[in-house]
Order: C-alpha cells, then structure tokens, then sequence
C-alpha cells in the first residue's frame, strides 16, 4: 500500500489543498482535544517551509447539507494558529468567487481554513462539479485526512481525479503502521479487540484471525461471544443477532492449536445504575440473575497479560468495559499499562482506545496511535480505503 508522499512531488510555491479530519468538539468557543490538529502540524510546517500556499479543507459533524453555526470552523482555525504560532485565515465558504480571492491572496508559507465542507450536501454525495470547484483551488492535493479515508466524498476521493494528490506526513504513518499489521507482522502477532458492537470488529475477526496467535476479547464484544460459547450473560449488552457468526469463528478457532483465543474468565457485574449500581466480580459462566458484565476482572487482566508478554507486534482496538465510569474502568487502564511494557511493536486505534491510553498517561509508550476509528477498522479487515486509494501510487 505505498503511496507518494508530499515528499515525491515539488510543492514550491504551489497552492494546495489539504485535506485534514479535524472533526474535533467545540465546546463555548475552545477546542476539547486537538490531538488531531497537532498530529496535522509535521505536514503543514513541511508545506510551510517549501513556500506552499495552503488551503485546508476539513468536515465537522453531520450537518447534512445546512449550515450550522455551531459546527463552523473558525474556531478550529483559532486553536491552529496558537499551534503553528502563525495567521490562519478564514473563509465563510469552502468553494466560489471569495473562496478563490481568499486564496489568491495567500502568501507563500500563508494558511487558509475553508469553511466546514459539509455544509454542501454535495461533498457527501461526491458530486463531480462540487469536486472541480475544489480542486480548482489549488494545484496539488494533499491527503492527511485518514480518520475519514474510508468516506468516498468529493473531497476525499473527487478532488484527486483532477490534481496530483498524495499522502501527507501524517497519512503516511498510517499507512505504514498498519500495513506493517495486516501484511507482515511480526511474530508473535496478538490482537485486542473490545467495545459494545461486536459487528464492527468480526470482519477484522474473519481476516486476521489465521494470521493471529493471540487474541483476546472484552467489551461488550465479549458478552456475544460468552453467549456464542453456552453462558448465560443474564442482562449484560451483546449482539443477538452476531450470536450465530460468533460461534462459526468460535469453531473456527478450535481447529487451531497454535492460536491463544482468550475470553474473560472473570468479570464486574453490577445491578442497578451503572452509577450507583451494586457492583461484584463473579466467574464470566456465573453472572447473577438480574446482573450485568460492565468489566473484565482482575484474573481476566492477568490471563491476557501473561499472553500479550510474548508478542512482537500488538494491536488493540476498543475498551475491555464501561471505561467511561471510574469503577468500570480497571480493566481498560491496566490493558493499557501492560501494552506500555510490552517489548513489541504495539498499534491503537479507535477514539475511545486512543482515550483509554491517555487517561492511563501511557501514549508516549505506544508505537502508534491511529487518528482513525472506522478507518482503522477497514483496514485491519483488509477492506479497501477509498480516500487512501485515491492517492498516487509510489
């Protein structure tokens, strides 16, 4: 999966469009997590030194079309310019006459923010003349937007049938952490999968699953697969519907002797709120009638530990419980904690994973944490990106 990257093509004093995913909350005017502006600063600054004139192009939300004042990007375009310690100028609109003045105007190294692109029902639909307005803003394209690669949108897949488009800095990590995952792992290769929808993450399941020595499973995922196995998870959330897929790779797994497939042998359940519920740890095939799975227990963190200690690679996507609430939270952070130890090439993905690790103050200690959730996920299934194949090939 190479591509060209904006170190393949002279971008001296041309102007660019780059495509970014800063869907970030705002929340009075500040912006709550700029993990996603920061990680975009290594290719803006690149641009910035080789003369380009940069046009950023980003989404934020569902506006489905309407403006939304809430969801405008001038206030992204504020926090940037505190991160780059340089102007970031606006526009009220991403395409038309003053979008093209706004360009023209630039200076070389000079940054402009377009107004939230989906603000025209036209960019989620890749409309082709809404694709040719875009592109005639600039005369290359760059990609850093790998949150939202797996969108087939005019400005993700549109724009770079007209322009010379290729994977900015960050883009290019993404693809080579994770193509060093799905392609050619290192061995041991172990995987982590968690979070409430278990039909997100079998696809995954069904393609590295072969592939994998390790594989241990929490979340709500893991109460399908409890179920798929004879236990009775009483009122904990699971999937009844991926009851039946989950027992095909269940039996799939059997087959493999040389495939650790861990399921939680313990768990907190609570009744009750989750809030102020009555919470225990009880044996995974023992939960109480009325009682519900919102964590791994302690033995579960042990058991998966002890296997993850031998990996060279790890990936892991989606929390072990209910990390939101503190007591639920345990065995989210101490899987987090344990893939700081681990001498492997470690990769998370997913919003909530990325926060997990965070909280847990041991990001400095990951290999790489994937700015995407879905597309993530698309990858690690071996399906195809849209936004990353639409970019050059090296």
């Amino acid at each position: 999966m190479k591509k060209q990257t904006i170190h393949d093509i002279d971008l001296s004093g041309k102007r660019v469009l780059l495509r970014v995913d800063y869907n970030v909350q705002v929340i009075e005017g500040g912006v709550m997590d700029d993990t996603r502006l920061r990680e975009s600063l290594p290719t803006i600054d690149t641009l910035r030194a080789a003369g380009a004139r940069i046009v950023i192009c980003s989404h934020r939300g569902r506006p489905r079309g309407e403006v939304v004042d809430a969801q405008r990007n001038a206030p992204v375009a504020a926090h940037l310019a505190g991160l780059l310690g340089a102007p970031v100028a606006t526009a009220d609109d991403c395409v038309g006459p003053a979008v093209q003045a706004a360009v023209d105007a630039l200076e070389p190294g000079g940054v402009l923010l377009l107004e939230n692109v989906r603000f025209h029902l036209e960019e989620e639909e890749n409309d082709p003349q809404f694709a040719r307005e875009l592109a005639s803003l600039a005369d290359a394209y760059v990609s850093d937007a790998f949150g939202t690669a797996h969108r087939a949108h005019a400005s993700l897949v549109g724009v770079p049938q007209h322009l010379p488009a290729v994977a900015g800095l960050l883009m290019e990590r993404e693809i080579e952490a994770l193509s060093t995952v799905t392609h050619d792992p290192q061995r041991p290769f172990a995987l982590v999968l968690g979070g409430a929808k278990t039909q997100d993450k079998l696809p995954i399941l069904d393609y590295l699953c072969e592939g994998a020595d390790v594989i241990c499973i929490g979340g709500g995922m893991a109460n399908t697969f409890l179920v798929a196995a004879g236990h009775d998870v009483q009122d904990s959330l699971y999937e009844e519907g991926q009851v039946e897929r989950a027992r095909s790779i269940l039996e799939q797994v059997e087959r493999r002797d040389d495939l650790d497939f861990l399921l939680p042998e313990d768990v907190v359940v609570s009744y009750g709120s989750p809030e102020s519920g009555t919470t225990t740890v009880v044996p995974a095939s023992e939960v109480p009638s009325g009682w519900r799975i919102l964590d791994i227990g302690p033995g579960t963190i042990e058991k998966y530990a002890r296997a993850l200690k031998r990996a060279s690679t790890a990936v892991w996507n989606g929390p072990m419980g209910m990390f939101e609430q503190e007591r639920f939270a345990h065995g989210s952070l101490g899987l987090a904690r344990i893939f700081a130890t681990l001498d492997a090439i470690t990769v998370i993905g997913g919003g909530e994973t990325a926060a997990v690790v965070q909280r847990a103050g041991v990001t400095d200690f990951m290999g790489h944490v994937s700015t995407g959730g879905t597309a993530f996920m698309t990858m690690l299934a071996g399906q195809p990106l849209p936004g990353v194949d639409a970019l050059l090939d090296s």
